[in-house]
Order: C-alpha cells, then sequence, then structure tokens
C-alpha cells in the first residue's frame, strides 16, 4: 500500500502530463491558425490569377 502511495504523490508532482497537454493545445491552435491563413490566402491568390487572366489577350491572331 505504502508504494502504491508513492506513486501517487509521484505522478501528481510529474509535468510531464500538463506539459504534453500544453504542447497538444499548441499544435492545435497552430494548425488552426495555419489553415485560416491558407484559406484566406489561397482565395485571394485565385482572385488575382483570373483577374490578370482576363487581361490578357486571347491569342487567336
Amino acid at each position: 500500500m505504502n508504494s502504491f502511495l508513492c506513486r501517487v504523490k509521484q505522478f501528481l508532482k510529474s509535468e510531464d502530463g500538463p506539459t504534453a497537454t500544453e504542447y497538444a493545445v499548441m499544435l492545435a491552435l497552430i494548425i488552426i491558425i495555419a489553415l485560416g491563413a491558407i484559406s484566406a490566402l489561397g482565395t485571394k491568390v485565385s482572385t488575382v490569377f483570373t483577374n490578370i487572366e482576363a487581361e490578357l489577350p486571347d491569342g487567336a491572331g
């Protein structure tokens, strides 16, 4: 029983679990922000290329 209590105390003092959780949350936030930025930039770049294509001559000369 004493070794069990020692293991429980050691587990509660250990910071490995919370640290891993914090890294997982940070990674999830970074992924969400990156996906939002990529989709926003993708739409703008697509619009720019569409406008450029509309201004180019047909080439049926």
